[in-house]
């Protein structure tokens, strides 16, 4: 199976909610919409459902034009954010459900419901009602009436979202195992960068309805073809300072000058916008090469196994990822480290004019 969008658009009133997309998933295939709050993402999964009809555009469907055909008569499952099961159904029946629905014969939907709540770890919970579980266990039973159906597309919009970190880390690593058994195309929407890299498969940008990038997960998030994919595609944001290039240096604000760095003698000398990842940012050298820059901090924050620090100076300022638990005083003077050959730069129209030397490495 495959699923195409072409030129899929929809505006209601003067509001835009998606602009002229166009991507093809294939069947096999897990896919992460990543974008921002109102991004789009659940309105283009609704369309891909059925739910919602485009404005204009069209959807194929194994090369049938399915546009105008209603959500009853595809064959696709939704998980949502929300616990959305019924009530006075036991587990067992809301995993049946859609079966039922289906007219599949009792042996069989006592086979299927079994291995699905198997393969999510809920068979101990199957006569009990869904009150009675917890958050975590209630999502799964979501998962899997979701899963039972076999469906040939399978949407999850933000369905870890009300989880707990933990919860959350285990039912993302048993997606990536259920998938690799499917045939399905999956399709999973997320605002977090973190997220989406952790899932892998194919991932989506979409910002303000529209379609920035699309790609593998690990060579959008190394190669960001625009600021905005850059600045989206990464949690903390990158680390984005206007400066310039000359012959023979770069200059940050007009404020910090060092040497340029070998791989981007190529480029024209002029104005640009200059990104590095907080997880480069150092507080000691890790290379003869890096840059020791002169910062003063005003901001620590501890965050579990990681402390974001943020700095500044002059016109610019920076946020450092750090492992560990970093005690810094705010006001106090510290040296930051950055590495040239880490370097993103755009240009004034915020194409990406140079990934860094590095950008094999995540």
């Amino acid at each position: 199976m495959s699923l195409e969008l072409k030129s899929v658009s929809h505006v209601v009133g003067a509001e835009t909610y998606l602009d002229d997309i166009s991507v093809t998933l294939n069947q096999g295939s897990f896919n992460v919409l990543l974008g921002r709050t109102l991004a789009g993402k659940t309105t283009l999964m609704r369309i891909m459902a059925g739910i919602e009809a485009p404005t204009s555009g069209s959807i194929i469907m194994n090369g049938v034009d399915v546009t105008g055909v209603p959500v009853q008569q595809r064959n696709i499952s939704m998980v949502y954010q929300q616990f959305i099961n019924y009530p006075n159904l036991t587990v067992f029946e809301n995993i049946a459900s859609p079966l039922r629905l289906s007219k599949v014969s009792e042996s069989e939907i006592t086979k299927r419901v079994k291995e699905t709540a198997d393969i999510l770890q809920i068979s101990q919970f199957l006569n009990r009602y869904p009150l009675e579980l917890s958050g975590g266990q209630q999502q799964r039973t979501s998962m899997a009436r979701a899963l039972v159906k076999d469906a040939s597309l399978i949407l999850f919009d933000e369905p870890l979202v009300n989880l707990d970190y933990k919860l959350r880390e285990e039912l993302r690593a048993e997606l990536r195992t259920i998938f690799k058994e499917r045939n399905c195309i999956a399709v999973y929407a997320t605002t977090e960068a973190n997220e989406a890299l952790a899932l892998g498969g194919e991932t989506t940008l979409l910002h303000e309805g529209k379609l920035l990038q699309n790609g593998k997960s690990q060579s959008v998030y190394k190669f960001p073809e625009r600021i905005e994919s850059a600045k989206l595609f990464s949690e903390p944001p990158m680390n984005l300072v206007p400066g310039s290039l000359t012959e023979n240096e770069i200059t940050f604000e007009g404020s910090v000058h060092f040497p340029i760095d070998d791989s981007m003698r190529q480029l024209p000398k002029k104005d640009y916008v200059f990104g590095v990842r907080p997880n480069h940012l150092s507080l000691s050298p890790r290379d003869d090469k890096d840059i020791e820059l002169s910062m003063t901090v005003e901001l620590a924050e501890i965050s579990g196994s990681e402390t974001f620090i943020h700095v500044y100076k002059d016109g610019f300022s920076l946020v450092l990822q750090l492992e560990g638990v970093v005690d810094l005083h705010i006001n106090s003077e510290i040296s930051v480290y950055l590495p040239p050959n880490k370097l993103f730069v755009f240009d004034k129209s915020g194409k990406t004019v140079k990934f860094p030397s590095t950008a094999v490495e995540v």
